[in-house]
């Protein structure tokens, strides 16, 4: 039997999930009445999207429908950080959404600050943009695990590489 067992607190996202959810957000406006004929354009880049409308109302509902598919295909809203709709020039606006992926720092410290005073058994190291939790028990690990969710951070939190 093997001496410890380990799994990683991670936080990513399926990026091709959410490429398929902005396809469908795509088809949708193509499709729908009340975007006939405007200006409703969403590109996306590695780590962010940019929004492209004739007005707020239209970047409201892009903003809805991309919450809805991406819901649909079990993504997690955290992954979006929603910037501020701004004027593009034209009358046009645009609005920047910043895509989630990694622990941040203070979140990594958060984790093994959590796990030094809750679990004594537990030891976790912050590698890169993810924490390493270990301990000799499997069941200690759940109980990790079970705590970890209970957090309510601003990014989402996965745990991967569970041996």
């Amino acid at each position: 039997m093997a001496g410890e067992f380990s799994f990683d607190v991670v936080s990513e996202f399926d990026a091709q999930e959410l490429r398929n959810a902005l396809d469908q957000v795509r088809r949708e406006i193509a499709t729908r009445f009340d975007f006939k004929g405007a200006t409703a354009e969403i590109t996306q880049e590695k780590d962010a999207l940019a929004i492209l409308a004739d007005s707020e109302l239209r970047a409201k509902s892009i903003r809805e429908l991309i919450e809805t598919k991406a819901v649909r295909r079990s993504l997690s809203l955290k992954i979006f950080d929603w910037g501020p709709i701004e004027q593009a020039g034209g009358m046009k606006v645009r609005q920047h959404v910043g895509l989630r992926s990694g622990l941040p720092d203070d979140l990594a410290r958060k984790v093994t600050k959590i796990l030094r005073d809750e679990f004594p058994k537990a030891k976790g190291q912050i590698q890169g943009d993810a924490v390493r939790v270990s301990a000799k028990s499997k069941d200690d690990l759940q109980k990790v695990i079970t705590r970890l969710r209970e957090l309510d951070e601003t990014v989402p939190l996965q745990f991967s590489n569970y041996r």
